[in-house]
């Protein structure tokens, strides 16, 4: 059974505003998604594309072994990584300054299964397909061996299409794994706070969020 997602704001253009962690308006940032996007055929495409070069061109931090920690868009764009919070962070960014509505997601997770106390919070999209009418998830995170997301697939069901997702990470709730409902309109402040406290990728895995 897929999950119910849940807006935080009933306002759809809450989605599209511009923060100072969510600088869709930054001018990097927009050149950045126009240039991507500019034999795109449809928001559909603009989506993909956009998500597919985040996931695949801005690499997650702990892959490269990067030790600084940035949080805002543009800094993710500069830094060319950032942890999967961040990198929703640049999704977010680009797809907004394509006008297309874009919120965030978390998802509670086990760190290493060698571990499986420890959990951690995992960040990831929401996108607003305006042509199914509803919000899919997509996340960002970077592919490796055993990590395996992609832009998802629809396909008919009588009148209507049904996307289906494919994310980075599927919960296992034996683990005491949680995916939240929620789509937030811009990074939660827990997310925020710990990016913006630790500067260093060593001191932010010891201090990762663990819950919302």
């Amino acid at each position: 059974m897929s999950l119910e997602l849940a807006l935080a704001s009933p306002q759809l253009a809450d989605y599209l505003r511009p923060s100072a962690v969510v600088d869709c308006d930054h001018s990097a940032v927009a050149a950045q998604a126009q240039s991507l996007v500019e034999e795109a055929t449809s928001t559909v495409d603009q989506a993909r594309i956009l998500y597919e070069w985040v996931r695949d061109a801005i690499a997650y931090t702990c892959d490269i072994g990067a030790a600084s920690v940035p949080c805002a868009a543009s800094e993710v764009l500069q830094a060319g990584h950032g942890f999967c919070f961040a990198k929703a962070h640049l999704l977010a960014a680009l797809l907004c300054s394509c006008g297309i509505p874009t919120g965030f997601c978390y998802q509670r997770l086990v760190w290493d299964d060698a571990q499986p106390d420890r959990h951690i919070l995992h960040g990831l999209n929401a996108v607003y397909r305006k042509d199914l009418g509803r919000w899919i998830r997509l996340d960002a995170r970077g592919n490796k061996p055993g990590v395996q997301a992609e832009f998802g697939s629809d396909r008919p069901s009588g009148t209507a299409s049904v996307h289906r997702e494919q994310l980075a990470y599927p919960i296992r709730p034996r683990y005491g794994e949680i995916d939240y409902p929620t789509i937030y309109a811009q990074p939660h402040p827990t997310v925020v706070t710990a990016l913006q406290t630790h500067p260093t990728a060593t001191a932010l895995i010891a201090h990762l969020p663990t819950t919302l």
